[in-house]
């Protein structure tokens, strides 16, 4: 099953790719394969080299993005590989308002292999362009986290292609349905599957697809020399929630749609961003820092934590992590849209958004 077979939907390959084959009694899913040690003479020899329950999840991820999957033990593992492509004093390309756990990947490799980093505005789509000439690495989120600013990934792959730098394309907050890198002419589409992949809060595991053997093969080999290798039962779990992703995603961005038409031009906001697409929307609350963190923490339905994707709708202050880019304002809040019923979260948003910023007079 492939995502250029016309025969079969997403949604379908979502809950087919992957399956063990169909035999008499056989197992429906692939079963967990708790073993560090395989009997001699097989293609995988050991533990860090491979697990059938990897296979099963990379299976069907690699589906759904129209390449082939490479699974990690966990998102910043999949970003860690990629980066360990770019050679000592190389340039990378990347968005000044990236994951942080990125931006420290980034700093380590400024100070420890000397290379340049060039930060742009995924929205300056020429400025990017620019910035690519000479350029190892074109690194790009679309929608970045937090700010959801959407790059235009064409424009962008082919003049990293140009340039002779490797595209490669954090994945996210986009996900698998809604976005396809490799299809924009990126060498690597990148997932924290942790967040909507498995979508249940409760693995921790990452992704790099593509479609060039040669080129993965080196992805894989990073995986076995740093360990970075997923849990056979993180991998099973993944696999579980990735089932029923297209159904989960159509619930959730219909609410993160209803939440931004609710709170457009609440007084107590100074902006609402949502990208149009997707389950992430963050909101600036007026009054800065102070204000923010107490819309966050006088929620009742929504979850005041770090991380996203899950079935519960989370919301924190970016902000509050030293790490995060100071250019993202003080009060911005991102917020996580799972499965609740919309009318319980606009409901509570707007509660909290009312006592604890309270709305400030405009002349």
């Amino acid at each position: 099953m492939t995502h250029d077979d016309d025969t079969l939907h997403p949604e379908t390959l979502a809950v087919h790719a992957g399956r063990p084959e169909r035999t008499p009694d056989g197992p429906l899913n692939t079963p967990v394969h708790l073993t560090s040690t395989y009997s001699a003479g097989g293609p995988v020899a050991y533990g860090r080299y491979g697990n059938p329950s990897w296979t099963a999840f990379e299976e069907a991820l690699g589906a759904l993005e129209g390449g082939r999957c490479v699974s990690f033990a966990s998102g910043i593992a999949a970003i860690a590989a990629v980066f360990d492509l770019v050679p000592t004093r190389g340039v990378v390309v990347a968005p000044r308002h990236s994951y942080t756990g990125t931006i420290g990947q980034l700093d380590d490799l400024a100070a420890a292999r000397e290379v340049e980093v060039r930060y742009v505005d995924v929205r300056e789509t020429q400025a990017v362009t620019d910035a690519a000439a000479g350029a190892d690495l074109v690194w790009i989120e679309s929608p970045t986290n937090p700010a959801l600013e959407v790059g235009d990934l064409d424009a962008i792959g082919r003049a990293a292609h140009d340039a002779g730098a490797l595209f490669a394309v954090d994945n996210t907050f986009a996900g698998p349905l809604l976005q396809h890198p490799l299809d924009s002419g990126a060498h690597l589409s990148v997932h924290s599957a942790t967040k909507s992949i498995a979508g249940h809060s409760d693995v921790l595991m990452g992704a790099v697809i593509g479609r060039d053997d040669e080129l993965l093969a080196r992805i894989e080999q990073r995986r076995r020399l740093n360990g970075a290798i997923p849990g056979a039962f993180e991998a099973f779990l993944a696999l579980r929630g990735l089932r029923t992703l297209p159904v989960r995603l159509e619930r959730m961005q219909s609410t993160a749609r209803a939440i931004v038409d609710a709170l457009e031009g609440h007084p107590a906001l100074e902006e609402v961003r949502y990208p149009g697409f997707g389950t992430i929307v963050s909101i600036v609350v007026r009054g800065g820092a102070d204000a923010a963190e107490r819309v966050a923490e006088s929620t009742r339905v929504w979850v005041h934590a770090t991380s996203l994707g899950g079935v519960e709708s989370t919301l924190e202050r970016r902000r509050r992590w030293p790490s995060e880019a100071e250019t993202i304002p003080e009060g911005l809040v991102r917020l996580s849209v799972g499965l609740e019923h919309p009318g319980d979260l606009v409901r509570d948003l707007r509660r909290a958004l009312d006592a604890a910023a309270p709305p400030v007079a405009v002349d």
